[in-house]
């Protein structure tokens, strides 16, 4: 006779087994059966931006994947986290983000305030795309080459002005590190966004700055900015005719702004699972592989492994710089 406690205990064994059984068949139903309305992409900037236009072309081939529209929803302000917030906050297993790097990566660390915590609120799904950044100088601006450029920014020291979206972006923390590596002392000016910045340095209000590929090459080829360099340290077949920095000896300089999908952490890993291979598979197709080329995106579609490895190589970098130069969000 096997004793009282053995057959509790196997008792037990088996009513894990049986729960585990049962959860996961419920995990598979769910899957088949979800989405049960339209889901929703939060982007925290406005209508026509490049996050905006990017879950956009997503949003369509996605619909018919999943049988239910997918619907933008735009929540603009504080460079992109009101909206990461709201993500954070959602539970009605409906609602993702298509976010920017510091959204992800180093939001808290510019911020301790911040509502929400990109580590532990929400869950990687996907990093869509990637591209460097082009460091653009007005087209009269002195210099032949990046050298001879960088030269003269180092001989203006502080009389020069350099342009961003804002304290904490990309394009901040970038020349922040391009400024540290090669001497040069530009004041930061922040504008509302990109094209302001590009505005701005055409009006001659500005001497450098780093801009996104399209951007800056859409205002080089009507001959009102330059193109000096790119922030890879490789040249991008975004812009195969511009030199990348480490060509001109700025070594180590390897930066690159990006787009990803992010879920709530609250939402069911199979659920996430599910929406991480559709978004890995819809980027990696050749007709939105050239969608997202035309708007100056090279695409990674990864899954959310890929997403998460990125965040934390990405957090690290730039947490460096945010600590070395004393960076604080306004």
């Amino acid at each position: 006779m096997v004793p009282l406690l053995s057959r509790i205990a196997i008792l037990l064994v088996a009513c894990c087994a049986l729960s585990t059984s049962v959860s996961a068949r419920n995990d598979y139903q769910n899957v088949l059966t979800w989405p049960t309305r339209p889901l929703r992409i939060v982007v925290g900037f406005p209508a026509g931006s490049s996050p905006d236009l990017t879950a956009r072309a997503l949003a369509e081939p996605l619909a018919k994947a999943l049988g239910q529209p997918v619907l933008v929803e735009n929540k603009v302000g504080a460079a992109g986290n009101i909206a990461a917030d709201a993500v954070a906050k959602a539970t009605d297993h409906h609602t993702i983000g298509l976010m920017i790097n510091g959204n992800l990566t180093i939001a808290r660390l510019l911020n301790p305030k911040l509502p929400y915590d990109p580590q532990t609120d929400l869950t990687p799904v996907s990093l869509i795309a990637t591209s460097p950044l082009v460091l653009a100088v007005p087209s009269n601006a002195p210099g032949a080459n990046a050298q001879e450029f960088l030269t003269a920014a180092r001989a203006s020291g502080e009389r020069w002005n350099y342009g961003t979206p804002g304290v904490g972006t990309v394009g901040h923390l970038g020349m922040e590190l391009l400024k540290a590596k090669t001497r040069i002392a530009p004041v930061h000016v922040p504008y509302p966004g990109y094209p302001q910045v590009a505005m701005a340095m055409v009006a001659g209000d500005l001497q450098l700055s780093l801009l996104p590929p399209a951007l800056a090459m859409a205002q080089v080829r009507t001959g009102k900015l330059r193109a000096i360099g790119i922030t890879s340290s490789v040249r991008s077949a975004l812009v195969p005719d511009v030199p990348s920095l480490s060509e001109a000896g700025v070594h180590d300089f390897n930066l690159e702004i990006w787009n990803g999908i992010a879920a709530p952490n609250t939402m069911p890993k199979a659920l996430v699972q599910k929406l991480a291979v559709l978004f890995s598979d819809i980027a990696r197709t050749p007709e939105m592989r050239q969608i997202l080329f035309q708007q100056g995106w090279v695409v990674a579609g990864t899954t959310g492994e890929g997403l998460a490895n990125r965040i934390r190589s990405d957090t690290a970098v730039l947490g460096r710089i945010i600590a070395s130069q004393r960076i604080q969000a306004d």
